[in-house]
């Protein structure tokens, strides 16, 4: 919807700035700009100079010499805009939707083996029988020889409705299996591990902003307040960011209806829009840890900065990446797209935190090594057998202490208000 929503209005206000420019100067057709057309032309003719005349080996067709320019054109702007080929575009969609054409399978390299994590509920591979430990050995009667966890997936990803055999070894049997599926469109949870923990704390991770998330947020909330939920930590590290709209939804929860949560300003003075809150109700009051990192970025820097802004919770952990800008997805011709800096965002009372950041109120600094091993104990929070994890990762379970630190902040804020 607001992919849609924005190619509208990029065409309803070129078409008026032109007619009204070209009424003005009674000049002919559509958009009278000289020194883009003069621009324009000149590119052409150098377009028709190398097609004719260039000798070598790379590819030197229209289209390529086209799409190769594109890329210079806006990848030169910042370093996160882009022009995205038909791949990168259905690319960009379904990283923006957290749903692609597969099969259900989560997957990671063991001893030199692709292993499967378990089956995703729903899921062809689930309803077909596929295990927990499977051994991937061929994909379509094609053997996996070196593998990789990014080769593996392309090949097994596809469009929905299509034919894929995976064929698997079983360890426990010592069987290999054809597992002949139809892919389907799979959606992955944005919103993981929420669990209670002692003295009603609350914990959840919210990996990206999809269009889903919102709904998972809120799904999730309800299901710990159930519980008795009396605090809450939100886990919002290495989350890269995502949709706009989806940390707005995340924020609602937080905010009582009509309360400003954000406000973006593009080029022209005109162009500020307000996000406020629009939930129809008054907003969750128990006390909030948000974790944070320096791979908070973007959308997730938009919940911390709001609620960091409006004392809404305490910021635990590193200081947040600094993304500040807005990316429009805008959708060409041919299935291709751009994706453009539109706007910066700004936090309620009009920071901005574009290549700043979000420092933490509590500072809990993490070595990367300890970072990459505690993503791997998220990743697979299945195992809480100490030998089985150790078997599987090389080290013992490590102590998060940024998580500790802002359970200890939850709970002091608990005691404070019990008195």
């Amino acid at each position: 919807m607001l992919k849609r929503c924005l190619l509208i209005a990029l065409a309803v206000v070129a078409g008026y700035g032109a007619a009204q420019f070209a009424a003005r100067s009674g000049a002919p057709g559509w958009w009278p700009d000289r020194e883009r057309d003069r621009n324009v032309k000149y590119f052409r003719e150098v377009l028709q100079l190398v097609k004719e005349n260039y000798v070598g080996d790379a590819p030197a067709g229209y289209d390529d010499l086209t799409r190769a320019a594109l890329d210079g054109l806006v990848g030169q702007l910042d370093p996160h805009s882009q022009f995205l080929r038909a791949d990168d575009y259905q690319e960009t969609e379904e990283e923006m939707s957290n749903a692609f054409g597969g099969v259900g399978i989560q997957v990671e390299m063991r001893d030199n083996r692709i292993v499967i994590i378990t089956p995703i509920a729903g899921t062809p591979a689930e309803r077909a029988g596929l295990r927990r430990g499977d051994q991937l050995v061929k994909i379509d009667g094609q053997p996996i020889e070196n593998p990789s966890i990014e080769k593996t997936v392309r090949l097994v990803r596809g469009v929905p409705d299509t034919r894929v055999t995976v064929t698997i070894f079983r360890p426990a049997t010592k069987q290999t299996l054809d597992f002949p599926l139809l892919r389907a469109r799979i959606r992955l949870d944005s919103v993981r591990n929420a669990t209670l923990r002692p003295g009603g704390l609350g914990y959840l991770q919210v990996t990206q902003f999809s269009e889903r998330t919102g709904k998972e947020f809120a799904a999730a909330l309800s299901g710990l307040e159930r519980q008795g939920l009396r605090g809450l930590v939100i886990d919002l590290r290495n989350n890269p960011g995502g949709l706009l709209d989806a940390a707005i939804d995340v924020c609602n929860e937080f905010f009582n209806d009509g309360e400003l949560i954000v406000f973006t300003q593009g080029r022209a003075p005109e162009s500020r829009e307000n996000y406020n809150a629009n939930n129809g109700h008054r907003r969750r009051a128990y006390p909030i840890a948000l974790l944070v990192n320096g791979g908070t970025a973007s959308a997730a820097e938009i919940v911390a900065g709001a609620m960091k802004d409006t004392k809404r919770a305490v910021i635990v952990g590193e200081k947040t990446f600094g993304k500040g800008s807005v990316q429009s997805i805008i959708e060409l011709q041919q299935g291709e797209g751009l994706r453009l800096t539109t706007a910066r965002y700004y936090t309620p009372s009009g920071i901005t935190i574009h290549e700043k950041g979000i420092a933490p109120h509590v500072e809990i600094e993490i070595s990367a090594d300890d970072e990459a091993k505690l993503r791997l104990q998220q990743s697979r929070a299945d195992l809480t057998e100490p030998v089985e994890f150790k078997e599987r990762f090389g080290f013992d379970r490590l102590e998060d202490l940024q998580l500790n630190a802002a359970e200890e902040v939850l709970t002091g804020v608990l005691a404070a208000r019990a008195q």
